[in-house]
């Protein structure tokens, strides 16, 4: 069950608030209350003070047990344009779902909550989606430029990982499990109905279905810093993510049609935000 809670703030938004959304940034948290307050209000800084169309920050819980519900509804009142989503449910991919497909906004993304990634890769990860270049940006720790802070452990696991991709799926994106993404809404309303996964192979996924609908992904290289308190299980996720790499090669030939459809129907080169919007 999705639970949609009221925009408390909405009432005091700025002059763009009867303007459609341009960016509805997710920031999906499992058990933040600790740093969500602190997140949050980052995020709202910098993109009043940067971003310069109307934008909504929507706090996915995905079923947090602790007290992350409560200290992202006060942050809701807090802030103008910040709306909180209750999920009953944990998954990453399950909340990004189910936000994106309900967001008005015509660019949806998302970030970590420790803010791993650097604020200022954000303007370059969307500017192509609102320019009708790309349809999907991804944050790249591997792309040349980018510049990471991490243990060598989990750097070995994730450019193994990427390099299984490359091997088994045949993909040209460099990183898949960067917490930095983007994505147009027109092209998000028919490729989220195609991802099965919920959980945290859901970017991959995604990914993956994208390049074989000859979908244009705009790769950003961002600064990022390893969150030493990261929830994830390492483990645990790459034996999920091998297992959907597993699926998505034995299912490829079943989607074919569906992308090749999913191929036609896209409207190629629309610009999102003209000049004078």
């Amino acid at each position: 069950m999705t639970t949609y809670l009221p925009d408390v703030a909405a009432s005091e938004r700025n002059s763009f608030s009867m303007t459609t959304t341009v960016l509805d940034l997710v920031i999906p948290v499992y058990n933040e209350e600790r740093i969500l307050a602190e997140s949050v209000g980052t995020v709202h800084a910098y993109l009043t003070e940067h971003f310069a169309y109307p934008f909504r920050i929507t706090i996915a819980d995905n079923a947090s047990t602790d007290m992350t519900l409560a200290v992202a509804l006060r942050v809701a009142r807090s802030y103008p344009g910040v709306r909180v989503v209750h999920l009953d449910a944990k998954g990453r991919g399950r909340a990004l779902k189910a936000v994106w497909r309900s967001s008005d906004a015509l660019v949806l993304a998302y970030l970590d909550v420790d803010l791993s990634t650097d604020l200022d890769a954000l303007a370059p990860l969307v500017a192509p989606l609102m320019s009708g270049h790309s349809d999907l940006a991804i944050g790249s720790r591997l792309a040349h430029g980018a510049h990471i802070v991490r243990g060598r452990k989990r750097d070995l696991i994730s450019r193994t990982y990427n390099r299984i991709l490359r091997l088994a799926l045949g993909v040209e994106f460099t990183d898949a499990q960067c917490g930095f993404k983007a994505i147009r809404a027109d092209v998000a309303r028919d490729l989220l109905p195609l991802v099965k996964d919920d959980t945290w192979f859901f970017d991959t996924e995604l990914l993956v279905l994208a390049e074989r609908a000859d979908l244009r992904i705009h790769e950003v290289p961002v600064d990022w810093y390893d969150d030493p308190d990261s929830r994830v299980d390492v483990v645990a996720t790459a034996k999920d993510d091998l297992r959907g790499v597993w699926r998505m090669c034995t299912t490829r030939r079943r989607s074919t049609y569906e992308l090749s459809t999913l191929r036609a129907t896209m409207g190629r080169g629309r610009v999102l935000v003209g000049p004078h919007d």
